[in-house]
C-alpha cells in the first residue's frame, strides 16, 4: 500500500512540473518568452519594428498614387530630393509614406503640427508655375530654381513648391531688364498660392508686346 501511494505521489508532482510550462497557465516558460511567444511581446516589438519600416522614406523609387514614378533621395542635414519625369526639388523636411495597393502617399509634418499630403508631383507644380509667369523652361539660362518648402505662418503654413526666375522685360517700352519673379504652387491641391514680382512691374511689357 504504501509503494503504491509513492507511486501516485511521484507521479503527482511529476504531472504539476510539466504544467509548469503549458501556454494559458500565467506562468513563464523561460523558453517561450526568449521567443516572444506566449506574452505577446514579440508581436508587439515585430508590429512597431514593421511600422517604423513603413513609415519613414528612404533613397528608393516609388510610385505615386497616380502611377507616376517618384524617386527618392536622402541627402545631408534632414534634406530630401524628389524627381518625377526629369524635374527635381530639394525639401528640407522629412518625409514619410502611407502604403496603399503599392501606391505611396507622401506627407510631412508642418511646424503647426499638421500633416500635409504631398499631391502635386514636382513636374505638374513646375508646369503651373511657369504658365503663371508665363515662362517656357526653368534652367540656369533664366537662373530659375524650385524648392519644396513650408510658406506661411501660423493656422495658414502650407506646404508649397517655390519657384524662382528671372525673364526679360522691356521697362516702359523701351529697355530690356531682368525681372526676378517667383511664385508658389500648393503641393496639396496645385493652387497658386503667390505671386512676386518688382514693384515696378505695371511699368513693364512681356517681349513682342
Amino acid at each position: 500500500m504504501i509503494f503504491i501511494f509513492g507511486i501516485m505521489f511521484v507521479s503527482f508532482v511529476f504531472a504539476q512540473g510539466q504544467g509548469v510550462h503549458e501556454p494559458g497557465t500565467g506562468i513563464d516558460n523561460p523558453e517561450l518568452k526568449e521567443a516572444g511567444q506566449g506574452t505577446g511581446q514579440g508581436l508587439e516589438d515585430g508590429m512597431q519594428v514593421q511600422a517604423e519600416s513603413q513609415t519613414r522614406v528612404r533613397t528608393g523609387d516609388y510610385f505615386g498614387e497616380d502611377g507616376k514614378k517618384i524617386k527618392i533621395q536622402e541627402r545631408a542635414e534632414n534634406r530630401v530630393r524628389l524627381e518625377v519625369n526629369g524635374v527635381g526639388v530639394d525639401c528640407d523636411c522629412e518625409l514619410n509614406q502611407e502604403m496603399i495597393q503599392n501606391r505611396t502617399k507622401l506627407k510631412t509634418q508642418l511646424s503647426n503640427g499638421r500633416n500635409a499630403e504631398i499631391k502635386i508631383m514636382p513636374d505638374s507644380a513646375s508646369e503651373t508655375a511657369l504658365n503663371r509667369l508665363r515662362l517656357k523652361v526653368c534652367n540656369s539660362e533664366n537662373n530659375c530654381s524650385i524648392e519644396l518648402k513650408e510658406v506661411g505662418s501660423g493656422d495658414g503654413v502650407k506646404l508649397a513648391y517655390e519657384l524662382k526666375a528671372e525673364k526679360q522685360v522691356k521697362f516702359l517700352g523701351l529697355f530690356k531688364v531682368k525681372s526676378r519673379q517667383q511664385t508658389q504652387v500648393d503641393a496639396e491641391n496645385g493652387e497658386i498660392v503667390q505671386v512676386k514680382k518688382p514693384w515696378w512691374s505695371f511699368l513693364a511689357s512681356e517681349p513682342g508686346e
